[in-house]
């Protein structure tokens, strides 16, 4: 029986389309016979996971794993059988996936940036009231010239 002991990203890098987990030396090892086996960076090294579907794209990928001189290799389809492991790397990529409706989180990204735009109009009048009662002539000047421009 194989089990994971540890899957950590050596560093994870987003593209437009995938998720792409990069795996180095002692950030992922399994168990094997009582044995612990480090994976080494001889064959594939990463995991491509479809941002939209979750999907993991390299299914065909090889893995090494190293225990002293003796290597096993496994394949991306097998790695997928161990219980555990795609819970693990979907933890590490769950904030990186897209939104599923998209449209939805458009219209929240929307209403943020109009409340942003009316506290910054609004802050930019409270600078000018201040420059008003400092008798900043200079600053009110700037100020109204910038919210004029807005």
């Amino acid at each position: 029986m194989v089990t994971v002991k540890m899957l950590k990203p050596y560093y994870v890098k987003t593209e437009e389309k995938y998720i792409r987990i990069i795996l180095a030396y002692q950030y992922f090892s399994i168990i094997m016979n009582k044995k612990v086996y480090q994976f080494i960076p001889v064959k594939s090294t990463e995991v491509r996971i479809n941002r939209k579907t979750k999907k993991i794209e390299n299914v065909d990928d090889v893995f090494a794993f190293q225990k002293g001189k003796e290597v096993l290799t496994i394949s991306m389809s097998q790695l997928i059988s161990i219980p555990g492991f795609l819970e693990m790397l979907h933890r590490i990529a769950e904030s990186y996936y897209l939104p599923e409706d998209s449209q939805e989180v458009s219209e929240q990204q929307k209403a943020l940036d109009q409340v942003i735009a009316e506290m910054e109009y609004e802050n930019v009048r409270r600078l000018i009231d201040k420059a008003i009662d400092n008798d900043d002539k200079e600053t009110f000047l700037e100020l109204t010239s910038a919210l004029n421009n807005q």
